[in-house]
């Protein structure tokens, strides 16, 4: 009886211990990691979807959208959901794929993280009613949808615009998108990557209760995505593809400014690209096509490429000369086709020369011995300081892509660079727009801007700004100066010898100048037959409506070779198409 009372007793407390650590068991589970295994159960049961962003639309400036919001479809693979019987060769067919490059996707990420597996990107509508009709065989495989653009110009204003890609390897690793949600699209070229952080917005979120094998059963929650922010451009369209078709397929670059404040009214480099192109991924062909294209697309040069500007730096010579009292109106020079220095000779384009010439007539048929005497009048150091002031030699700072500075060379620039002293002959170069002096097609378009509204050298705005820019220079111009320069320049397009007289306009008066920059000196009669490489580059500078402008450009062809024929009519394409969308009609002619 006694032991068997023991033995009760003994079945007691091994009851009432496994009851105890049942107990605390239970309170180790309900309590202690109550939370933990309350969110791995959500996670069986709770998928989140981003929902994503609107992008923010970009315009022109009356209001015509340059871009579309388009939709990206990403096969994806959630992997708690897909670790048993995953029939990798169905999933290859229905995603027409290799299995081999399947098989990599799914085991180079880990497969406790629950993130999901993108395993084809770029989906059509076709590809995507496929698998939604066969996602039930294939658990945790779903359709995540992201949003790209659709750029419906093409390559009209693609180095202004821009275009989106997913970030690159090399960018991720540098921690250039931190904080951006993974497969969001960013802006990588152009307006789009110079604002993109404004044109993102804020993804949303949708909860989703699934069933074991990731069905969806019912939606538990919606947090919505923030749209980004619309974004109204100075650019015209309608002039930015006037001015691209102008150029016919030559390569070369453009830009438009309203002299008022430095909006860009049209930006144009050739060759360009097709921004549509990366929205669903450039195939490795595509890219190597762009990068070898000798024409070099990428290359925005508007900004980034420099040259000498031949005859348009005339007017920056002038300007100094009539500024620093060295020349008036009726200053002239006896021009015979060349100048002798020594033994060097300068020679004029025109070999027979221009005769007695004054300023007008040196501007009008740009005489290169008038600017020759006129230089060595001013020196080197005057001509820079004016240079200068009228936007040469400085960056804009517009931050479209890297830019150039050009070169505006003074006497100790070159001491210190070469270690020599300057000549007359770099002046008489200088003068007339050669020889060290270089500028960029942006650096051009302010000047000439600068002149249109009196000196005031505006930073390009890209955005339709309601109040004003800050201006970068201001120099004050004597209003005989402008009244002189102005004259002139309406002269080189409308007198019978003036050198633009290919940009001559019937709907709108235009003032302007040519100018022709040597790549190699050679007779003109010998760089007929040789390549194109070796022609010059044409350059054209102008504004309108002459007597109250408008707009004023800077036009460059490169290996284009005479400005007045190769640049001048692309001005005058731009600047009528300008004219026409703005409301400008021809009978308001007289009154400019």
């Amino acid at each position: 009886m006694r032991d068997k009372r023991k033995t009760i007793t003994v079945l007691t407390y091994i009851t009432i211990a496994v009851f105890v650590v049942f107990l605390l068991r239970l309170w180790q589970l309900q309590i202690l990691k109550g939370g933990y295994y309350r969110k791995l159960s959500e996670k069986n049961r709770v998928r989140v979807f981003k929902i994503p962003a609107p992008r923010g639309i970009i315009y022109d400036r009356n209001g015509i959208p340059l871009v579309k919001n388009a939709p990206y479809f990403i096969a994806s693979l959630i992997p708690d959901l897909s670790k048993e019987g995953l029939d990798l060769e169905g999933l290859a067919r229905l995603l027409d794929m290799p299995v081999d490059e399947l098989s990599k996707k799914i085991a180079k990420q880990k497969r406790h993280v629950l993130e999901p597996i993108r395993l084809k990107e770029g989906l059509d509508f076709a590809e995507v009613a496929r698998i939604e009709a066969r996602r039930s065989d294939f658990p945790g495989l779903v359709v995540e949808t992201e949003i790209t653009r659709a750029y419906p110009y093409g390559s009209t204003g693609a180095h202004l615009i821009g275009y989106l890609s997913l970030p690159t390897e090399a960018q991720l690793r540098k921690g250039l998108f931190a904080g951006v949600p993974k497969g969001t699209f960013v802006g990588q070229w152009g307006v789009e990557a110079l604002y993109d952080k404004r044109l993102r917005g804020v993804p949303g979120k949708r909860f989703i209760e699934v069933d074991a094998l990731g069905r969806q059963l019912r939606t538990l929650r919606v947090v919505p995505p923030r749209k980004g922010e619309d974004l109204t451009l100075s650019v015209d369209i309608r002039t930015q593809k006037a001015a691209e078709e102008a150029f016919r397929g030559k390569a070369g670059a453009l830009l438009a400014l309203d002299p008022d404040d430095g909006e860009v009214l049209a930006l144009v480099s050739l060759p360009s690209f097709d921004p549509n192109l990366f929205v669903r991924g450039i195939s490795p062909r595509q890219w190597r096509r762009l990068q070898r294209h000798p024409g070099h697309p990428f290359l925005n040069r508007v900004f980034q490429s420099q040259y000498p500007p031949g005859s348009i730096f005339k007017i920056v010579t002038a300007i100094a000369a009539l500024e620093e009292g060295v020349v008036d109106e009726n200053f002239s020079v006896e021009c015979t086709g060349a100048i002798n220095v020594g033994i060097w000779k300068f020679s004029c384009w025109k070999g027979q020369g221009h005769g007695t010439t004054a300023l007008r007539k040196a501007l009008v048929e740009s005489c290169d011995v008038y600017f020759y005497e006129v230089g060595r009048l001013l020196g080197m150091d005057r001509i820079a300081k004016y240079a200068n002031a009228l936007g040469l030699g400085t960056a804009p700072g517009v931050n479209l892509s890297a830019e150039k500075e050009g070169l505006i060379p003074t006497t100790s620039w070159k001491l210190r660079k070469k270690g020599i002293p300057w000549y007359l002959g770099e002046t008489f170069n200088a003068a007339i727009g050669q020889g060290y002096v270089s500028v960029t097609p942006a650096q051009a378009a302010l000047m000439i801007s600068a002149l249109a509204n009196g000196g005031t050298v505006y930073r390009p705005e890209l955005l339709k700004v309601s109040s004003g820019t800050e201006p970068m220079t201001k120099l004050s111009l004597s209003r005989r100066t402008l009244r002189l320069i102005r004259d002139s320049l309406v002269g080189v397009v409308d007198d019978p010898k003036g050198t633009g007289g290919d940009a001559k306009s019937e709907i709108v008066r235009i003032a302007g100048k040519t100018g022709t920059a040597q790549v190699v000196k050679i007779p003109e009669s010998v760089k007929r037959k040789l390549a194109r490489k070796y022609k010059d580059h044409a350059w054209f500078v102008a504004y309108a409506p002459a007597a109250n402008p408008m707009i004023a450009l800077s036009v460059f062809v490169e290996h284009g070779g005479h400005g007045g024929e190769t640049a001048g009519p692309i001005a005058k394409a731009t600047i009528e198409a300008y004219m026409r969308s703005s409301g400008y009609h021809a009978e308001r002619q007289a009154e400019n």
